[in-house]
């Protein structure tokens, strides 16, 4: 008689801040309502569940019906609500006053809502840091559930990994389970009886065991291909018949029964790591690339059993260094966290009496849940699914990041016009930044970066136009480039498919040479055109474009203009460029001065600026290029334009409600193109649009004194929530202000 043991199956259900409502709905009939309603006449089986706080939320508010049922198989014993970090984050990616902060609010959530006793909680992306159990018992949390591959990189063997142990920091103890890796690619991509042959295999020779099976409840309806597999072929109906039939020895249990009934097998300190793709994903491509050939020279190697536990890739946090833009929202929503932990902290104060205020509570307790919001993790790094590359997750991160700021903002009782600039390291690359910012915008610059602005926050629809994502070598576009065809007659795992999802994709592989910013400074030869440019195959002859330039602040009580500087060379000519940014208390616009010094008489060079737009879609009819007074369309965002002799272009976005207007007092050819990416996603390979670029260009040629000077405006104009229609101030004659002068 085979001897019983426990397998606890984990599912994990999520949809990250800012996915399209059709996405959940689709998941939710493909998924999660499937799901529920094959388990539920299964009375014999049990089920540990975990719903990322995003869905929740969607859940409650669109299938309500969903989450009573959910409650109810709670109250029956038969489900364990699994809790977490309300909004999904990397949980060492967010400070220990917001993981703590996260977890008790969703524990919070899921009681009032489930009437749920919250015990245990989901890692995200299994992400884990041994710092993190203080927090984790500190939010009230007995236990977790990480990967196999976290236990094996601690040194144990195989056969130790069917149950639960006792980890702990600074006299702070959480259990934590290790998931099986095996299991999560026979499940459910293997027949079940497979399943069951393993775990029999389990059961001989370690009775009593634990076994979970913690992964993603997508697998089952909504990731490629398994709809039809998991439901209308009966792939979940036959895995559940089979435990049922099993179970006179193998008992399906929460964890939270494991934990009550069985005793840990010991002791564990786990080092830092994530599951075992990720660890691969966050490597370099090239280090991929090696890893992944010497992991298939090794496999058939009789040593690579012994040898595998001792085999790691990368470390999580390097996301941040792959995917620069990545940092850039790590550090926006750092400086969040802190100026509300500090309002908070001013707000408890009894002593200070403007703080104190109780008609604070509300906004801060807003701001607190819009951080939270921003923190979600799918947009900070990118693996089998789109992550950073998909545009609208960026979007939502800073559009959630932008209205916290906002409401920061009315805390601190900024009302009216006002203007400031700020200096600090806001991009943690231990060099100084320069925050410009008023009650319309908010603008980052980079001096030592080539004095670009890399974030440019418009407040009225919390928008940054400067979300961009430079084009990069990914690990598999080397199958793109191969061309290769998904393997047809069976279902393959997420990790496994090559689908195109468009034709020639080999052909718009692309890498920029420098960050997608706006004050990116280029010269080129005067034989650079449009298809050239596009293509990066113009040749940079000047070291502006990531040049170190030197700042400096001039302010009048309305008024402030940062001052940017670099001596440097074009064509080997020496050559100093100084641009000025000014900004206006009460303006949305952005007055930009070039002012170039020591031009060779005779000698034209051929200067173009560098503006990006992001989170403005291609292919929309209701996003545009305009022109002249009478608002002429050149063109839907993706739309390439190569204009001549032109001192305007406009940008519509009228679903976003927004109008951006660059406008120059100088005759200027101006070019125009999408920057598109080749990623991958759960669907398959493929473009993506990630930015807009608008390239002023002249032919600079100095005065008696070897100086030229060009004055921009970036004018932005929004109308929240309601049809943009262009006009009125928009289409006024263009004048310089005096304030794009330098002074």
């Amino acid at each position: 008689m085979t001897q019983p043991i426990r397998l606890c199956l984990v599912l994990h259900n999520h949809q990250p801040i800012g996915n399209f409502d059709n996405v959940f709905e689709q998941a939710y009939q493909d998924s999660y309502l499937p799901l529920l309603n094959v388990f539920e006449p299964y009375e014999s089986l049990k089920l540990s569940l975990h719903t990322s706080g995003p869905l929740m939320e969607w859940l409650d508010e669109h299938h309500p019906e969903y989450l009573d049922r959910l409650g109810a198989l709670v109250a029956a014993g038969r489900v364990e609500i699994v809790g977490g970090a309300f909004y999904e984050p990397i949980l060492t990616m967010i400070p220990p006053r917001d993981r703590v902060g996260q977890i008790r609010r969703f524990s919070e959530w899921l009681q009032r809502r489930l009437a749920a006793d919250i015990r245990g909680m989901w890692v995200p992306e299994r992400v884990w840091e041994q710092g993190l159990t203080s927090d984790i018992q500190a939010a009230g949390i007995q236990y977790t559930v990480l990967d196999d591959f976290h236990f094996r990189n601690a040194g144990l063997a195989d056969e130790q990994l069917f149950g639960y142990y006792v980890t702990e920091d600074h006299g702070n103890l959480v259990s934590v389970f290790p998931g099986s890796e095996r299991l999560r690619y026979l499940i459910p991509f293997a027949d079940p009886c497979e399943t069951i042959n393993y775990l029999r295999g389990i059961a001989q020779r370690h009775p009593h065991a634990v076994v979970v099976f913690g992964d993603d409840g997508e697998k089952f309806g909504t990731w490629p291909d398994t709809k039809k597999h998991v439901y209308e072929d009966g792939w979940l109906r036959r895995f559940f018949d089979a435990l049922s039939e099993n179970r006179d020895w193998l008992h399906t249990t929460t964890l939270a029964d494991a934990v009550d009934h069985v005793a840990p097998l010991g002791t564990i300190y786990l080092p830092d790591g994530s599951y075992r793709e990720m660890t691969e994903w966050v490597l370099p491509p090239d280090l991929q690339v090696e890893y992944e050939s010497v992991t298939h020279e090794m496999e058939h190697d009789p040593r690579w059993h012994r040898l595998r536990r001792f085999i790691r890739g990368g470390f999580w946090r390097n996301f941040r260094v792959r995917y620069p833009e990545a940092n850039e929202m790590y550090a926006r929503m750092l400086m969040v966290s802190r100026r509300l932990a500090a309002l908070e902290t001013r707000a408890q104060d009894a002593g200070n009496p403007d703080a104190g205020s109780s008609s604070l509570a509300p906004t801060l307790a807003e701001a607190r849940r819009l951080l939270y919001r921003g923190q979600c993790n799918c947009s900070y790094w990118h693996g089998a699914f789109g992550g950073i590359y998909l545009p609208h997750l960026r979007n939502a991160v800073y559009h959630n990041l932008i209205a916290a700021d906002n409401l920061l903002e009315q805390a601190e009782g900024r009302v009216g016009a006002w203007v400031e600039a700020t200096v600090a390291d806001y991009n943690l690359d231990a060099r100084q930044e320069v925050r410009l910012a008023n009650d319309k915008l908010v603008g980052l610059l980079a001096p030592a970066h080539g004095g670009h602005l890399y974030e440019l926050d418009v407040r009225g629809i919390c928008h940054n136009l400067l979300a961009t994502l430079a084009r990069r070598p990914e690990a598999y576009h080397r199958k793109v480039l191969a061309g290769a065809h998904q393997n047809q007659g069976h279902v393959a795992s997420i990790h496994d498919r090559v689908v195109f999802k468009q034709a020639d994709l080999d052909q718009r592989l692309q890498y920029d040479a420098w960050p997608r910013k706006s004050l990116v400074d280029h010269f080129y030869d005067h034989d650079a055109h449009l298809q050239s440019v596009r293509a990066g195959a113009a040749v940079e002859r000047g070291d502006f474009a990531r040049g170190v330039y030197q700042s400096k602040i001039r302010r009048s009580p309305d008024r402030i203009q940062v001052q940017l500087t670099r001596v440097g060379n074009a064509w080997g000519i020496p050559l100093k460029i100084t641009k000025a940014v000014t900004l206006q208390a009460g303006s949305g616009t952005l007055d930009i001065a070039y002012l170039l010094e020591g031009l060779p008489p005779r000698r034209p060079l051929l200067l173009a600026v560098e503006f990006n737009l992001a989170g403005l879609p291609a292919g929309a009819d209701d996003r545009f290029f305009y022109q002249g007074q009478h608002n002429v369309r050149l063109g839907h965002l993706g739309t390439p334009l190569d204009l001549a002799d032109v001192r305007e272009l406009g940008v519509a976005d009228q679903w976003l409600g927004i109008d951006v207007q660059l406008r120059t007092d100088r005759d200027a050819g101006l070019w125009a193109f999408p920057i598109e990416s080749v990623s991958q996603s759960e669907g398959g390979f493929e473009l993506v649009h990630q930015s807009l670029v608008l390239l002023p260009h002249w032919r600079v040629e100095g005065d008696a004194q070897g100086r030229w000077a060009v004055n921009i405006q970036l004018a932005t104009h929004t109308a929240q929530n309601v049809p943009h229609a262009i006009g009125g101030e928009s289409n006024a004659a263009y004048v310089v202000p005096a304030a794009a002068q330098l002074v």
